[in-house]
């Protein structure tokens, strides 16, 4: 078996239980604000296991950044092109979102600066660990 393919099982297989600890917690969140608010049994299901997915494809989709052969470029539109399509269909399968273009679009939009701003705090908190780390050699 492929080592990347490995190492992405391993780290989904690690993390993929605070999928739902995290959409418990929303749920939870929301009966208490949300005066009438509940869930039927499927709902809850549904939610639980694709969270589980959702957060084992996160988890395991990092590893797309560690592929030595990659470039930065490859690597980083693999791991968004991976995250948007489990984020989509998660919600989309919990009718978080609904399947119409406006939404798709607003969504997409929200989903692409998202990713974008935490791209751009992960590159810049690397590039003062470099420096640090550069001056320590010195």
């Amino acid at each position: 078996m492929n080592a990347h393919l490995k190492k992405f099982l391993h780290r989904g297989l690690v993390f993929a239980g605070f999928g739902p600890v995290v959409c418990s917690t929303v749920f939870f969140i929301i009966s208490s604000t949300t005066e009438g608010f509940s869930l039927n049994a499927t709902d809850l299901l549904v939610a639980t296991l694709s969270t589980y997915i959702l957060a084992f494809v996160h988890a395991g989709a990092s590893v797309f950044n560690q592929i030595e052969g990659w470039s930065v470029m490859k690597s980083t539109l693999a791991h968004f092109a991976t995250l948007y399509v489990a984020y989509t269909v998660c919600y989309l399968i919990n009718s978080w979102i609904s399947l119409s273009l406006a939404v798709i679009c607003i969504y997409t939009g929200v989903f692409v600066l998202c990713y974008l701003a935490v791209w751009a705090v992960v590159m810049i908190i690397l590039k003062i660990t470099e420096k640090r780390l550069n001056a320590g050699l010195k």
